[in-house]
């Protein structure tokens, strides 16, 4: 028997592989997920102490606290690199394997340099759950196969290569959705798995406090399986009281004022170091929780090219009860955005086309993730 990680998966699952044209969705095509936010939200009403009546300008704050030590000590990236590898046959239909890089890289500033602090790789395959011949128990079948892929894969073992999840997808039919999207949305689901356990640790360790918070690159709002009471989900929302979620990119449909109408001409016409008033909402990804955002513009628009150009998302979830009544404190919203605006600079100008909306130590911590991956064409041709 062949010891190429298709042929094994074929044989082990009675599929026939077509060995089809291997390539990188990140590359190819535009990937599924477009924008940092979800669409399924629920605006309630606003998310702070004392809202201003209009924008805020921060500008003053900004500079005051240049002289004092930054509010963010740590930085987290999450980032998925996934390829196409090929499309298998199970009882007369054809489903697609998509394989997946993760990587949830964090960075520490320690004396006014970035310095890494923590890395986590995961090799993952994302397989039809018509792999699974014959129905046994997904929590063992899917080990076993990945133990077995570990074992004979072509130079897996030479290279010190280990696959650490092999991940079954649903096949049910959704005519707006393609098959491949949902494959893709596995491996995704296992970076933000991994991303909350990195958090997590961080807590249990006592790293993250009132003067050392973490800034999270992308959106805040969660998918999290297993989480069902209320205990359970203050746990979970205790893990992020000094995690902060900036989304360079996310959904103008998204932005509304506090009677759920859209207002996304607010947040366009931001001027520049303001703030927007800050809004509360509820997600169907965790029912229960609470969160609260507000955007900011951290470049002006004259230098820009498109309108949402300079402006960032900023997010947090509401951890105690009073906070899920009340909002945040408007002094924590104007501590976290000052800091935010004086991290604007340096700037990737010219390496990165996001470079308005970029951050300058999340722009290194994406660096150091994406350091960590192996090529394509090396990924690839282990399969």
């Amino acid at each position: 028997m062949s010891n190429k990680i298709l042929d094994i998966i074929a044989s082990e699952t009675n599929g026939k592989s077509y060995k089809t044209y291997k390539y990188c969705f990140d590359s190819a095509e535009t990937s599924p997920i477009d924008y940092d936010d979800n669409k399924q939200i629920t605006w309630k009403k606003y998310g702070e102490t004392v809202p201003p009546k209009g924008t805020k300008d921060m500008r003053e704050e900004a500079d005051l606290l240049m002289s004092e030590a930054p509010l963010f000590s740590y930085f987290l990236d999450g980032s998925r690199h996934t390829y196409k590898v090929d499309d298998i046959a199970y009882k007369n239909q054809v489903y697609p394997i998509v394989a997946g890089q993760v990587g949830i890289s964090c960075c520490t500033r320690i004396d006014g340099e970035m310095r890494a602090f923590k890395f986590e790789r995961r090799l993952a395959i994302a397989l039809p759950k018509a792999a699974n011949k014959d129905d046994w128990k997904s929590s063992t079948y899917f080990p076993n196969l990945k133990k077995k892929i570990n074992e004979q894969g072509y130079r897996l073992k030479d290279n010190n290569i280990e696959f650490t999840d092999v991940i079954p997808y649903s096949t049910k039919k959704d005519e707006f959705e393609r098959i491949e999207n949902k494959a893709i949305a596995v491996i995704q689901d296992l970076m933000i798995k991994r991303e909350v356990k990195m958090v997590s640790e961080m807590v249990e360790q006592h790293i993250l406090n009132a003067t050392n918070y973490l800034l999270k690159d992308g959106s805040l709002e969660y998918k999290v399986d297993g989480i069902k009471s209320a205990r359970e989900k203050r746990k979970f929302a205790g893990y992020f009281s000094f995690v902060v979620g900036v989304s360079k990119s996310f959904n103008p449909e998204n932005c509304v004022d506090k009677n759920g109408k859209n207002n996304s001409n607010v947040v366009a016409d931001l001027p520049l170091y303001h703030r927007t008033p800050v809004s509360m909402y509820t997600s169907e990804r965790l029912p229960g929780m609470a969160y609260a955002v507000w955007y900011v513009r951290i470049r002006d628009k004259k230098y820009t090219i498109n309108t949402f150009d300079g402006i960032l998302k900023i997010e947090k979830i509401l951890t105690t009860e009073e906070q899920m009544e009340n909002g945040l404190d408007t002094e924590e919203v104007d501590l976290i955005t000052a800091n935010i605006i004086n991290e604007r600079n340096p700037v990737c100008y010219g390496v990165d086309n996001r470079w308005a909306n970029h951050l300058y130590p999340v722009y290194i911590t994406e660096c150091y993730a994406k350091s960590k991956y192996m090529s394509t064409t090396m990924f690839m041709n282990l399969f």
